[in-house]
């Protein structure tokens, strides 16, 4: 993945820019909001293998159809949803998955902000689901415009990387 920022999102690897601005926007608003910062380290044109184990999703229809995923790790997701409701949560649990839909439903919401005056605007939102679980696959049909963005939390306890990754993916196909 090439690396982006929300100040240059210059990449070695073309992304589509008002994609890449939406994500980042979408995102920096909604963990604010969560308490919590993360920053983007990466960038991608092509679909990637899902690494965490708590996945948002929702799908979108205005001038594009498509769905935006969020993917976070069970740490990530437990902190953030204690920062957004705060309330101290220790495990993945019903609330905490019903937050986490809550919390994707924030970041769709901050990149439908983002993208309203684009060609990539859309008017409608499905109701998230979240998907509890590793080693999935989801399939991409040919012809849509695909963005993968990664993000770092703060989070200073997690000791291994992978446990401080976000992924916002977005596959949006023009009607």
């Amino acid at each position: 993945m090439a690396t982006a920022t929300a100040e240059s999102p210059a990449l070695a690897m073309p992304v589509n820019p008002t994609l890449l601005k939406a994500a980042l926007a979408g995102v920096q608003g909604a963990f604010t909001m969560c308490g919590l910062t993360a920053r983007c380290v990466g960038a991608s044109a092509v679909p990637v293998r899902e690494g965490g184990r708590v996945t948002g999703l929702i799908g979108v229809h205005g001038k594009v159809s498509g769905f935006v995923t969020v993917n976070m790790t069970e740490r990530i997701a437990v902190k953030a949803v204690s920062g957004l409701l705060q309330e101290d949560f220790s495990e993945l649990n019903a609330q905490v998955v019903d937050a986490t839909g809550e919390i994707t439903n924030i970041v769709v919401g901050g990149i439908k902000s983002a993208l309203a005056n684009s060609p990539w605007a859309f008017l409608q939102i499905t109701v998230p689901s979240v998907i509890i679980g590793q080693g999935y696959s989801i399939a991409y049909a040919n012809g849509l415009e695909f963005i993968n963005v990664l993000f770092e939390s703060d989070d200073k306890e997690a000791l291994l990387l992978e446990d401080r990754l976000i992924q916002v993916s977005m596959s949006l196909l023009t009607i």
